[in-house]
C-alpha cells in the first residue's frame, strides 16, 4: 500500500483526473468564445510564444491542464525509484501533479516540493486539494512569474523537476534550476515538443545531459 493508491488521496485524483478529462475549452463557457475563433496555427503559436503565454494562459484559469493519470503515475514512481526529497515544479494548475510528487515524498519519508504557478486563483484550488489529500506539509506554494519566483530561496540540491507551465519558458526555467540539478537528477517536461528550442538544450551533444522522448508528449532527461 502507498500514499498514492489509499485515500485519500487515491479517491482525490479519481475524482480530479475525472473532472479534469472531462473538460474542454471548446466547450467551457468562460474561454469557449475565444479558444473557438483560434485556428489551429493560432493555438500552436500562442502556446510557443513568450510574448502573449501570460494571457493564454489566464484565460485558461478555469481549464485543469493537468497531467494524464498515466504521467501522474510517471512521476511518483521516478520520485520513489530515486528516494528523492527535493522536488521543483514549473506550473501548479490545479494540484494533480503535484499529489502525486508529494505522495511520493511521504512515501520516501519526507523531502519539500516547491510548486510555481502565476493564476492565483489556481494556487488557491490547488493548496485546497493539497489540503484535501493530506500533502500540504509537504508542499511551498510560490504565486507569481517562475522566472522570479523560481529565481531564488531554491535548495542546494534538487533531485527532479517537473516543467509543465508555459511551454515557451521550459527553456529559461531550466537555466534557473540547471544550477542546483545533481548528477542523476531527473527532469520531466511535459508537451515539450511546443519548445523546440529546450529540446535543443538537452538532446544536444555535450550538454551534460541525456534526453530522449518518453510515452506520447513526455520528454525524459537525467542530468549527467
Amino acid at each position: 500500500m502507498t500514499t498514492l493508491t489509499t485515500n485519500p488521496v487515491a479517491s482525490l485524483l479519481d475524482r480530479l483526473f475525472t473532472e479534469a478529462d472531462a473538460v474542454d475549452p471548446a466547450t467551457t463557457p468562460s474561454v469557449a468564445e475565444y479558444w473557438n475563433g483560434l485556428t489551429s496555427e493560432d493555438k500552436a503559436r500562442l502556446v510557443r510564444s513568450r510574448a502573449d503565454y501570460k494571457d493564454l494562459y489566464s484565460r485558461m484559469k478555469d481549464i485543469p491542464l493537468a497531467v494524464s493519470r498515466q504521467t501522474g503515475d510517471l512521476l511518483y514512481m521516478l520520485a520513489r525509484s530515486m528516494r528523492a526529497m527535493s522536488v521543483v515544479e514549473f506550473g501548479t494548475s490545479f494540484g494533480l501533479s503535484t499529489i502525486c510528487l508529494a505522495a511520493a515524498l511521504r512515501d520516501n519519508g519526507d523531502g519539500r516540493l516547491i510548486t510555481s504557478e502565476f493564476e492565483r486563483s489556481k494556487v488557491a484550488r490547488a493548496k485546497a486539494n493539497l489540503v484535501e489529500a493530506g500533502l500540504a506539509d509537504l508542499v511551498e506554494f510560490r504565486e507569481g512569474d517562475a522566472l522570479e519566483t523560481l529565481a531564488r530561496d531554491l535548495p542546494e540540491s534538487v533531485d527532479l523537476l517537473l516543467l509543465d507551465g508555459a511551454k515557451a519558458l521550459y527553456k529559461d526555467v531550466l537555466d534557473l534550476i540547471a544550477p542546483r540539478l545533481h548528477s542523476g537528477a531527473l527532469i520531466v517536461a511535459d508537451n515539450a515538443d511546443f519548445c523546440p528550442g529546450y529540446l535543443d538544450r538537452v538532446r544536444a551533444t555535450g550538454s551534460g545531459y541525456r534526453s530522449v522522448p518518453f510515452a506520447d508528449d513526455i520528454e525524459l532527461t537525467i542530468r549527467l
